[in-house]
């Protein structure tokens, strides 16, 4: 294969592949109903006069399935974490004890549940157009070149085989998630 045609493949499937990460990183945002330490990692924190991340300024940990406990390095920014979480707007009730402060996960109902679902959807949806475009310059790309019609028409039949692949990656993932969302 002409190098030109495997350099242009490998830069869309690269492409391709951070479609693939960004999605799992969205992904990650939406809770399945279990604490997990990445629902707090939006969370900012005043810290001498700084806004911090709360991973900089306290170890965050699961206690069970729905509890989170977040353990400050400092005593003096229970308050702040606090304040943190509570301006993150993510629908948490964090309380403290004097020595950490612990959030209850509440349960999800089933009308919020297909809500997280029909987000996870249009997470994929976005991945997929994506995914979609990288194919459409790679072509694009490819019809630039001074290569023989054969030799363009496999390497459009390699691409399209790389899309469809990340596609369904795409696909599995999604029902992955699904499924951990709608799992009570």
């Amino acid at each position: 294969m002409n190098e030109e045609i495997e350099f242009i493949i490998d830069a869309a499937k690269e492409q391709m592949q951070s479609a693939i990460d960004h999605f799992i990183y969205e992904l990650t945002h939406i809770r399945a109903g279990k604490a997990s330490p990445n629902m707090l990692r939006s969370v900012k924190v005043e810290y001498y006069g700084a806004s911090t991340p709360l991973t900089q300024v306290a170890n965050v940990n699961t206690l069970d399935a729905h509890t989170l406990t977040v353990q400050p390095f400092e005593k003096s920014l229970i308050q702040e974490i606090e304040k943190g979480i509570m301006a993150a707007n993510l629908g948490l009730n964090p309380m403290n004890n004097g020595e950490s402060v612990i959030i209850n996960i509440p349960i999800l109902t089933e009308e919020r549940r297909k809500e997280l679902v029909k987000q996870a959807k249009s997470e994929g949806e976005n991945a997929k157009i994506s995914i979609r475009n990288d194919r459409k310059d790679a072509n694009n790309e490819l019809k630039k070149l001074d290569v023989s019609e054969d030799a363009l028409k496999n390497a459009e039949a390699d691409v399209q085989d790389l899309t469809d692949n990340f596609i369904k990656q795409v696909d599995d993932i999604f029902a992955k998630k699904e499924k951990e969302i709608m799992t009570v």
